[in-house]
């Protein structure tokens, strides 16, 4: 009797996935990463400067994000002709799930003092940055895994 109990509930636990898949009502889909995508309009003539820019300092910060957790990946992406009023660069970055942007404020400032040494110097570098170039907007998107 044992043995037969034991092969019923083997035979359920392996057939729920089964079963679940042809659950009219069951999600087709699982959540993905989290995607940040910031539209960047690049001032006339600083095209290039905008662009050694993110590959020194930018890419500097996005490594060192990296390497203590917080993001998985990033992308520098060109527009190859922006209409009036877009952006020309795409800056995007890749979060593992929500809980990445769930960290205490002490936190953040903590490692943006380990990444640009002061929360002043960070403000000064951003705001010199303006000359070069304006962020037209930042979009969040969680990716949508389809089953």
């Amino acid at each position: 009797m044992r043995t037969v109990l034991v092969a019923a509930a083997g035979l359920a636990l392996s057939t729920t996935p089964a079963l679940a898949a042809t659950d009219p009502e069951a999600p087709v889909f699982e959540n993905g990463t989290v995607w940040e995508y910031s539209e960047i309009a690049t001032t006339d003539g600083h095209f290039d400067d905008y662009l050694q820019w993110l590959d020194t300092e930018w890419k500097a910060q996005e490594e060192a994000l990296k390497k203590a957790g917080v993001i998985k990946s990033y992308k520098v992406l060109l527009v190859g002709a922006p209409r009036k009023g877009e952006g020309d660069v795409i800056l995007a970055v890749e979060y593992a799930n929500m809980a990445a942007f769930d960290r205490s404020v002490a936190d953040g400032y903590a490692l943006q003092k380990k990444i640009f040494g002061s929360i002043a110097q960070a403000n000064q570098g951003q705001a010199s940055r303006a000359s070069i170039r304006t962020i037209l907007s930042t979009t969040l998107l969680r990716e949508a895994v389809l089953k």
